[in-house]
């Protein structure tokens, strides 16, 4: 099981237990679920509604995609008794992104008022959880808010991707989300309590991410590890595609705006002068997030240490 951290304790007795469990999580997983996060449980099931709602309204869209088109001609040609492989490039999921700058599904007609009240909700959550990891870094408060906005110069970029992951009939042949690590930098999953599919390699070996009613799952992307030098890593996981059950999923990535410039925190490089323990050698290059965005989306799905060489070449 991944951790669970009850996030209301940092107000308490507990504090400096629940820091512990928060640099465990960041540094050990890149992994974590958070319970009492403060967004209301109302909310939450008012969210699970209007995102189910809304893929009623996509399934026959769905049911029409490329994943299915290319699915079902596999099969097909593996009932007339071709040796067929698993497909590549391909995702068994319908999904959609959420931006304040870009047209919002209108049906149904409570999916804009709700998303707008959770997705203002997370945002407080995801600079809450910064503040925990710059203070477990020995950063000043702020610093990872402050560095993805270019101190303060630029918008950081907070989108919300709705995703379902539709049943299935042929899981052994198509992923329902390729293994991948996350480019931007705090990331807050809502996902279903009821199907499970998410997975995380560890130690080498794919750990199940539990569903649990009502909790908010939190996960460090490259920016992250890049910032903490390293300290705290962006994990590998994947989504497997399932017979039975819709799974959702509702995860939002607070990110640096493109035109920030992202470099390991000068308090966590050895070289300087009043160093937070442990420090260590910088191991990543300084870089604008835009040109690290470039050549993610080319490499999204390959190790991501070329993604750091490729950038340090620009």
């Amino acid at each position: 099981m991944i951790p669970v951290i009850d996030f209301s304790k940092l107000h308490g007795d507990e504090r400096a237990q629940t820091l512990a469990e928060i640099a465990n999580g960041c540094e050990e997983w890149g992994f974590f679920q958070l319970v009492n996060h403060g967004i209301p449980e109302e909310l939450l099931e008012r969210v699970k509604k209007v995102c189910s709602e809304c893929y009623q309204l996509r399934e026959e869209g769905f049911n029409a995609s490329n994943p299915v088109r290319l699915l079902n001609e596999l099969v097909d040609r593996e009932s007339q008794g071709e040796a067929v492989k698993k497909l590549k490039d391909v995702d068994w999921e319908d999904v959609f992104v959420l931006q304040d700058d870009k047209p919002w599904p209108s049906n149904p007609p409570a999916f804009k008022e709700t998303m707008k009240e959770y997705r203002e909700e997370l945002r407080k959550l995801a600079e809450k959880v910064m503040e925990v990891m710059d203070e477990n870094l020995g950063l000043e408060k702020g610093y990872i808010k402050k560095a993805f906005s270019g101190n303060g110069q630029h918008e950081a970029f907070f989108g919300t991707k709705v995703s379902h992951y539709p049943p299935c009939p042929r899981p052994d042949l198509v992923d329902g989300l390729r293994s991948h690590t996350d480019a931007g930098g705090v990331i807050l999953l809502f996902q279903d309590d009821q199907v499970g599919g998410l997975q995380i390699l560890k130690d080498g070996e794919w750990l199940d991410v539990q569903p649990m009613k009502g909790s908010i799952v939190i996960n460090t992307g490259d920016q992250i590890e890049v910032l903490s030098n390293g300290r705290y890593k962006s994990t590998w996981h994947r989504v497997l595609a399932t017979r039975h059950g819709n799974r959702r999923s509702v995860a939002s990535f607070y990110n640096p705006s493109l035109k920030a410039t992202i470099a390991p925190a000068a308090e966590l490089v050895a070289s300087h002068t009043q160093v937070a323990a442990p420090a260590a050698p910088s191991s990543y290059p300084k870089f604008v997030f835009g040109d690290y965005m470039d050549v993610y989306v080319k490499q999204k799905f390959q190790a991501k240490e070329p993604r750091f060489e490729a950038v340090a070449a620009m």
